[in-house]
């Protein structure tokens, strides 16, 4: 993560830092989610608690609450009408509380004339009472007898009457005020947490998170970390402006690839058209093929040797770079006859996409091919995938017994083990019998299984 600050505000992306840590001189400020003051009487505790809700309902993050919030987080100058927050007695004032950009529509932006009709309002009245009290003071000054002071008791007793009734009628609004501020408080807290419960329904980011098995169902993801870490990677070239986010767009690759989920029953899912998932699958899935490729890189000898597991090195020495098998990917009938004959395959018995793939001795996928008709020999892909070009002189590929690659493998001064077959015969040979056996012991002993179909 990139040092400095950011703001915490829902779709704000501003940060005082760019992503090589260089600060950015763009005069944008940042401020912290008030506290409340609880050793300042209970009026200002009172007000700073108004006050720390206000923000924590406008920021609307499930992460910040009105208990909880990281001393980390600030909300930018760009949310304040005069590019900072006011004072915090200052309710009124439309800076009490971010009101600007806050990226959904749970409270309205503040309204600057009110407030600043309220302030003339009151400087009116206190240039009133101001012009009274001098009225009064010079009026005594002048006659200073005694009718006249009678006159001015009585005026002193209107205005104390007049001044009690204002007083009233002010304490009467205000408690009517903040009646309506906590019955508003409290219908956002419900509003929110109504669209949390309807969240955790949708294939929404909110609903994924730190949900951990969630995730690894959906996603075959070891986490929800994991899943964001691809999902930052990928967001840059991921299609925008649709109406599916980039991390819906991902979710929707996975329970295809996955789950084998059908295009109509995803659509009924995220409620949108079929054709727009089939649209955005297609798209995400390319944009995955093409930054994704360099997450299968074919490893040197000198790291092939470093990682080698003891059981191959007793078996093998320390030449094999790589074993490999084909397997099979179920697909949709073709319309077009020459595809629906290209891809049909008589071992799957179905239409089915093959591919080449090819694993290091520890566990690692080292290459990948493009897809092939099902129909297509395991011989003809190893020649024309790319797969032998990779090879070096004295490597040594272990295969299934379908890969009758020996010369091709020859030709690049490499060698090729595959296990011993029957050929028609009854019975293998004992001789036959025990080289398939040591050939297949590092594998079992290291948990993998390169023989037996489709199980790589």
């Amino acid at each position: 993560m990139a040092p400095g600050k950011r703001c915490c505000m829902l779709h704000c992306t501003v940060s005082s830092h760019n992503s090589k840590g260089e600060k950015l001189e763009h005069g944008i400020r940042f401020f912290r989610i008030p506290k409340v003051k609880s050793h300042e009487g209970p009026k200002v505790e009172d007000v700073t608690k108004r006050r720390r809700r206000a923000w924590i309902s406008a920021i609307r993050r499930t992460n910040i609450t009105f208990e909880r919030s990281s001393s980390a987080m600030r909300v930018c100058s760009q949310h304040f009408h005069s590019g900072k927050p006011s004072y915090e007695m200052m309710e009124t004032d439309p800076d009490w509380a971010p009101s600007l950009l806050l990226g959904h529509s749970e409270m309205k932006t503040t309204d600057t004339g009110r407030h600043g009709r309220q302030k003339n309002r009151a400087a009116t009245k206190q240039l009133l009472q101001e012009a009274t009290e001098a009225v009064t003071i010079d009026n005594g000054e002048a006659e200073g007898g005694d009718v006249h002071a009678e006159d001015d008791s009585h005026h002193e007793e209107m205005e104390d009457g007049e001044n009690t009734r204002l007083r009233e009628e002010v304490t009467q609004l205000e408690q009517e005020r903040d009646m309506m501020r906590g019955e508003i408080n409290r219908l956002l807290e419900e509003n929110r947490e109504l669209k949390k419960k309807l969240a955790s329904r949708e294939m929404v980011e909110e609903s994924f998170q730190g949900d951990n098995e969630k995730v690894r169902f959906y996603t075959g993801l070891p986490s929800y970390a994991t899943l964001l870490v691809l999902l930052n990677y990928l967001s840059p070239h991921l299609p925008q402006g649709r109406l599916l986010s980039p991390f819906q767009l991902l979710i929707v690759v996975f329970m295809r690839l996955r789950l084998k989920l059908p295009v109509l029953h995803i659509a009924y899912l995220f409620g949108i058209h079929r054709t727009t998932i089939a649209s955005g699958f297609k798209d995400t899935l390319s944009v995955m093929y093409t930054q994704m490729t360099p997450f299968v890189p074919w490893p040197g000898r000198e790291c092939l040797r470093a990682c080698m597991p003891h059981q191959f090195v007793e078996t093998f020495g320390n030449k094999v770079a790589v074993i490999i098998d084909c397997f099979e990917i179920f697909i949709e009938r073709p319309s077009n006859l020459y595809a629906k004959a290209a891809t049909f395959s008589n071992y799957k018995h179905n239409n089915t996409i093959k591919h080449l793939i090819g694993i290091t001795p520890n566990g690692q996928i080292s290459f990948i091919s493009k897809g092939w008709g099902g129909r297509t020999t395991d011989r003809h892909i190893t020649e024309e995938c790319g797969f032998l070009d990779k090879l070096l002189p004295g490597d040594l590929v272990l295969a299934d017994r379908g890969f009758d690659i020996k010369e091709n493998v020859g030709l690049m001064c490499a060698e090729v083990k595959i296990p011993a077959f029957t050929r028609g015969k009854c019975q293998m040979e004992a001789r036959s019998i025990e080289e398939t056996r040591k050939l297949a012991h590092p594998c079992r002993a290291s948990h993998w299984k390169p023989w037996g179909g489709n199980t790589v």
